[in-house]
């Protein structure tokens, strides 16, 4: 049974066998990075996926459906293309908005107001290769996810690429989540006495967020889709929460917005371009927005409304704190705001919850599928203890990193740097490249490539920079 089950992890990367889940589960798993909608979505298989019942899709019944796939894909798309433009705008926005809004200000003040036009000019870029990513699902009406497209453009190792970045983001994504409980909780029990006999020799730092971990731990064994949703919606109103609290600590001056913000510190731009294109991250879920939207051809501007509401929201905050807290602005903005206020608690109290909401919503696609894998021989109370474990045992694994390496701001950056900027720039418009090479035109080639080549450039510099900090941080700990 084990080697079974060890074949089954083999298949995680390349789900196009045959099987009845479907690939937006694994689009979906960006989601919760970036605070979006969840539940309707996954149930997009007609024999599986319900709740408490294992798959059931035999080969009988996959020939069958690949007989008839064309009529079952219009019928799909008939019953899920329900969304309005304003729906649609509302969607991209709260999948946009998430942690990457902690640390807009300290990447402002420390790459100067120059670099606000990189923050800008990233959401424009990224709000033109959501657009490419709907050309590319014209092209291709049976691609459903973003891994599709990458195998509808470079095949099976296409998909694979694609599916491997994803996942990678993901993991990243809760190694950051982690540090930011890890952070906020440190300040909101500040000289609190805190101690067990069995964890004696952890911090009180460590203690407390290894008991958040496992508060949100039993969330990682829920197969009921419709409260997993729940706990994203948690997350968006949480984030929301944040960025009121940011500007009411503005604008009734509880901190006096007097700082002046540097020019240009340009030594310091690959790394927090990292920062800044993280905040833009949520490409993996677009394509489900455009297949869910009744008039697809109104995607692009669906796209150009909500990262222009998104960049001026981030351009606010950024200049907000920036303003509010100058060189001693925190990676994350709710660490700078004074302790005392009402307000901050507040902030901080949203910022240790957004992370326990995350992780049942991180995990679903991959177990998941993980849970579709395992052979049918296995019952499904022994699969829903294996998907339980093996959730359990990668959030301890986060947890571990998380408190190793406990520097929010160079972890977001080395996430941003060396997944996000691939996923946002580099695969759609290598995938746009491919499949529209005998109709595209030769300007719109050459921003293509412009615009590839220069994703590729902003990865490797942030990815060289962030890791330099990182290994830096890491060795001064080291040593003190």
């Amino acid at each position: 049974m084990w080697n079974q089950i060890r074949k089954s992890f083999r298949k995680l990367l390349c789900p196009e066998s045959a099987d009845c889940l479907s690939h937006r589960n694994i689009q979906v798993a960006s989601e919760s990075v970036h605070d979006e909608k969840l539940a309707p979505q996954w149930m997009t298989c007609d024999a599986c996926v319900e709740e408490n019942k294992g798959c059931k899709c035999d080969q009988d019944t996959q020939d069958l459906k690949s007989a008839v796939v064309n009529e079952a894909d219009v019928e799909h798309h008939t019953d899920q293309a329900n969304s309005s433009f304003a729906h649609s705008v509302i969607n991209m926005i709260g999948m946009l908005i998430g942690l990457g809004q902690l640390s807009t200000p300290y990447a402002l003040e420390n790459g100067g107001w120059v670099s606000a036009f990189l923050l800008v000019g990233l959401g424009v870029i990224c709000a033109y290769t959501s657009h490419l990513l709907g050309k590319c699902l014209a092209k291709s009406p049976k691609s459903r996810s973003y891994t599709d497209i990458g195998q509808h453009a470079f095949g099976s190792n296409g998909r694979v690429l694609a599916a491997t970045f994803i996942y990678l983001e993901i993991f990243m994504a809760l190694v950051s989540y982690t540090i930011s409980l890890h952070d906020n909780l440190i300040t909101v029990f500040a000289g609190t006495q805190l101690r067990l006999p069995i964890w004696a020799k952890l911090y009180k730092s460590q203690l407390l967020t290894a008991m958040g971990v496992l508060v949100a731990l039993p969330s990682l064994w829920l197969r009921d889709l419709s409260s997993i949703s729940f706990l994203s919606s948690g997350g968006i109103l949480m984030s929301i929460v944040i960025f009121t609290s940011v500007a009411c600590t503005a604008i009734f001056q509880v901190v006096k917005a007097n700082h002046s913000i540097p020019a240009l510190h340009l030594h310091k731009i690959p790394a927090i371009s990292g920062l800044y294109i993280f905040s833009y991250a949520g490409h993996i879920v677009f394509p489900d927005l455009y297949k869910s939207m009744k008039d697809p051809s109104k995607f692009t501007m669906v796209s150009i409304v909500s990262f222009a509401s998104v960049s001026a929201l981030y351009a606010s905050l950024a200049f907000m704190g920036a303003r509010l807290f100058g060189p001693e602005v925190s990676s994350q903005i709710t660490l700078s705001m004074p302790r005392h206020h009402i307000i901050t608690k507040i902030a901080l109290w949203a910022t240790v919850l957004t992370p326990m909401t995350k992780y049942a919503l991180e995990f679903a696609p991959f177990a998941i599928q993980l849970e579709h894998n395992l052979p049918n021989s296995i019952s499904s109370r022994t699969k829903t203890v294996i998907r339980g474990a093996v959730g359990s045992f990668l959030l301890l694994v986060i947890l571990a990193l998380a408190l190793s390496v406990p520097y929010f701001e160079h972890v977001l950056s080395l996430t941003g740097s060396l997944v996000s900027v691939s996923i946002c720039i580099v695969f759609p418009c290598a995938f746009y490249i491919k499949l529209s090479w005998a109709q595209i035109s030769k300007p719109v080639l050459i921003l293509n490539v412009i615009l590839l080549a220069f994703g590729l450039l902003l990865g490797v510099f942030g990815t060289i920079s962030s890791s330099k900090l990182l290994i830096t941080s890491l060795e001064r700990a080291h040593h003190t």
